[in-house]
């Protein structure tokens, strides 16, 4: 708690609590506009920060994940067309309250849930990231090495087999009545998507981000590899690059490609408030979507969409009215909002405290860090302290501020729809192409980041997984070198693994997550039904 106190003395600096105000409204601003998600931000703004303090810019990259959480839901509701793929089930209920006057409610308790199971996952964070610190201490290389190994293997499984890499129509899951918004969000088509397995394009993904990892001169044998006799791949690949590349260049021209048509959200008559059966329905989904989104968070499964599935399914199951879900359910949009921002709380525990990215913001977060020569895990809390918690304390913070943000200024980010797409999307290529030149000034980052771009554009359209990339280019050197440093301590004992507990049973959890998804039954194709 004293540590928690000395970061709220950084967190309510003045310049610190102006980043956040800035993170948050800005992650608002990019939740609400379709496609535009927390992970291409946060890319975006990697050259930008080069200048700034280390701890005001994290804060508002944290504030920057927070807010998409939040804004997703105003055009999943209002539009149904989800702003970012965690409020893809918002949308079900969501739009169908809109379109039946109650769509004050719906906004009311996704804000109101999304800041109580928000304050609730980061009080959780406070409290769990000690624990994880003194348990990372005990591991060795054997044991990091057997951590990646896990996240690989659980990330690929659960992404390569879950959600497409694009969020679709709320139709998608569950029975809907057809409308034009619905009908505007197109995707890929079939005989394309058809080509991808589903089963390999996690692991396609990722070893994509390995061999982008592996580029460069190696640090222990001086021998150039991946580089084809090209120079400036000598250094190997920032990234920063891949980043930018991926989501900012990637996913906006992805979008521009099969966005939707800029559709008139509805309006939003009535009070802006809940009445008291509303409120009798709304206050236990919170506290279960918290309980639901934090654990499920922290582990490598990608994100928030599998908890806000989850606790759709949960509240529909333990409702009394079940034949409500689907055509405006109160708790179908209260329940899953929690999850997604009590999921965003969750995905910061092995992020700070391993060094391990859940997630694509994560792993975008985590180039962040190491931007400014930090690497995440348990001696960031000894030799950083300031800045952990002053990051820690700012969620309290930014959670409140968003919301103040979200309620009185609905009617503002709605506005932010009319925005014309053609603007919006040549707009962030023109900023993504300038900040990949400012990292390195090197015309050489930016056809990298052209290249990397089309790629992303191709793994969007078989709907392969974008988050393996970045995790495999971030931690594939890491386990390279824990691996290494575990075979010289043990004179190439690759029994080392086994037997020592820690790495075994992470190892065990690993095969075992494997062999799920490989055996595993196809998951129904709604989950309205």
């Amino acid at each position: 708690m004293t540590d928690l106190w000395r970061g709220f003395a950084v967190a309510l600096e003045p310049l610190n609590l102006l980043w956040a105000l800035a993170g948050v409204s800005l992650g608002t601003a990019v939740g609400v506009l379709p496609g535009i998600g927390p992970a291409l931000t946060v890319a975006l703004l990697l050259p930008v920060t080069y200048g700034l303090d280390p701890t005001a810019a994290l804060i508002m990259f944290a504030g920057i994940y927070y807010g998409a959480m939040y804004g997703g839901s105003t055009t999943s509701i209002l539009l149904n067309t989800p702003g970012e793929s965690a409020t893809i089930v918002t949308a079900i209920d969501g739009h169908q309250m809109a379109r039946n006057g109650r769509a004050g409610a719906a906004l009311a308790t996704a804000a109101i849930g999304s800041f109580v199971a928000g304050t609730l996952a980061t009080l959780a964070l406070t409290l769990t990231a000690p624990v994880m610190v003194r348990i990372a201490l005990a591991f060795g290389s054997a044991e990091y090495f057997a951590l990646m190994v896990l996240a690989f293997v659980t990330v690929t499984t659960v992404l390569g087999t879950g959600p497409p890499a694009r969020p679709k129509a709320a139709s998608t899951f569950a029975e809907a009545p057809a409308d034009k918004s619905a009908r505007s969000r197109r995707s890929s088509p079939d005989w394309l998507r058809a080509k991808a397995d589903k089963n390999l394009s996690g692991w396609l993904s990722l070893l994509l981000g390995l061999m982008l990892g592996f580029v460069g001169i190696d640090a222990l044998s001086g021998q150039a590899r991946f580089t084809f006799g090209v120079p400036y791949l000598l250094d190997g690949i920032d990234p920063v690059i891949v980043a930018i590349g991926l989501f900012a260049i990637g996913e906006t021209l992805w979008i521009a490609s099969i966005g939707p048509e800029q559709d008139q959200p509805l309006p939003v008559n009535g009070s802006l408030w809940m009445n008291a059966e509303e409120w009798s329905r709304s206050w236990r989904p919170w506290l279960r979507g918290a309980a639901i989104g934090f654990p499920l968070g922290a582990l490598p499964a990608g994100g928030a969409e599998l908890p806000t599935l989850l606790s759709y399914a949960v509240e529909k199951r333990l409702s009394r009215r079940p034949e409500e879900f689907g055509h405006g359910a109160i708790e179908a949009v209260a329940g899953p909002e929690a999850a997604n921002n009590a999921s965003a709380a969750g995905t910061l525990v092995p992020l700070l405290t391993l060094g391990l990215p859940t997630s694509a913001t994560a792993a975008v977060m985590l180039a962040a860090f190491q931007q400014f020569g930090l690497q995440p895990g348990p001696l960031l809390f000894e030799h950083e302290p300031a800045l952990v918690w002053g990051v820690i304390a700012s969620l309290y913070l930014g959670n409140l501020m968003l919301l103040v943000l979200n309620l009185p200024l609905v009617g503002l980010w709605v506005k932010l729809l009319s925005i014309p797409r053609p603007w919006l999307y040549g707009g962030i290529l023109v900023v993504a192409s300038l900040g990949a030149y400012s990292v390195h000034r090197s015309a050489g980052d930016l056809i990298l980041v052209a290249v990397i771009g089309l790629l992303g554009v191709g793994l969007r359209a078989v709907d392969a997984p974008i988050a393996p990339v970045m995790i495999g280019l971030i931690l594939g050197p890491a386990a390279e070198q824990h691996l290494r440093r575990a075979l010289s301590i043990s004179q190439g004992d690759w029994t080392v693994f086994l037997t020592r507990p820690l790495s075994a049973t992470l190892l065990a959890i690993a095969a075992v997550a494997l062999l799920w998804g490989i055996f595993r039954r196809k998951p129904p194709s709604t989950i309205g039904a």
